[in-house]
């Protein structure tokens, strides 16, 4: 989740990119020393276009379906910040789209999103798949109020038949055993990713069916491959600027999309 050009631009960025675009106002462009970076001159100041573009895009999307789920959030702001737990950050619109086609999914399937936040990948889920439930399981009870209140004022139509946010520690929540798809947006690394994919192999093992991993950024991954029971599916990987090299992100922007093994 961690991704420095994702960090939110400036408020006061916005409406400088939004009035040059009205007005077809010239823009004063220019590379970093480095060429990563183009620059956009507003007030005197550098203002960066590539996370200034993507926080736009997150507001239009937010505005366009009725919600609250653009703007990062850090755990310690609510006293739970830990050396293994990552501050919110949304996926991208699009993401599970990109990641798992409609026609895998049918109204006998369970979503479940571990770290969900503000909700965004549970709407999205609900409103892209016949999902016969969607869960959303989050530690913050702030941040669970906040998806809440998405779900409840959404715009979007949503086709799954039950939704429902859960306020809970991942260490504490038992994983029901009708689960099939499961979401991760990198919210917790080390011994806590372990116990959580502990718990989930636990629920595997108790009612074996099949079970589709989609982890977004995924740091953790030897992890997963080290268990033996996590088979890796395919790779979804955001588009790449052409100043910036391939593989120069790592994992972050990807989007990786696994099986979960029978027990050997």
């Amino acid at each position: 989740m961690t991704v420095i050009d994702d960090l939110p631009a400036p408020r006061t960025a916005v409406p400088l990119l939004l009035g040059a675009l009205a007005t077809s106002a010239p823009l004063a462009l220019g590379l970093e020393p480095s060429g990563a970076e183009v620059l956009m001159m507003g007030a005197g100041l550098p203002v960066r276009l590539r996370p200034l573009r993507r926080r736009l895009a997150r507001l239009m999307y937010d505005q366009r379906y009725g919600v609250n789920t653009a703007d990062f959030a850090d755990l310690a702001d609510f006293g739970l910040d830990h050396p293994e737990r990552v501050y919110y950050s949304p996926a991208h619109w699009g993401t599970l789209r990109r990641a798992l086609p409609a026609g895998e999914v049918s109204h006998r399937d369970v979503f479940l999103d571990l770290g969900a936040g503000k909700g965004r990948m549970v709407l999205e889920a609900a409103g892209r798949y016949p999902f016969r439930r969607v869960i959303g399981v989050e530690l913050s009870p702030e941040l669970t109020e906040v998806a809440r209140a998405n779900l409840a004022r959404t715009r979007l139509r949503l086709r799954a038949r039950e939704v429902e946010f859960v306020s809970s520690d991942v260490l504490d929540y038992d994983i029901p055993d009708d689960v099939s798809v499961v979401f991760l947006n990198n919210p917790f690394r080390g011994r806590t990713f372990a116990a959580a994919m502990e718990r989930l192999l636990h629920s595997a093992d108790r009612n074996p069916r099949p079970i589709t991993l989609i982890y977004f950024n995924p740091v953790e991954e030897a992890h997963l491959l080290s268990t033996g029971r996590f088979r890796h599916l395919r790779t979804v990987a955001r588009t790449v600027a052409p100043w910036r090299r391939r593989g120069e992100a790592g994992v972050f922007g990807t989007t990786r999309v696994y099986a979960v093994t029978a027990r050997g």
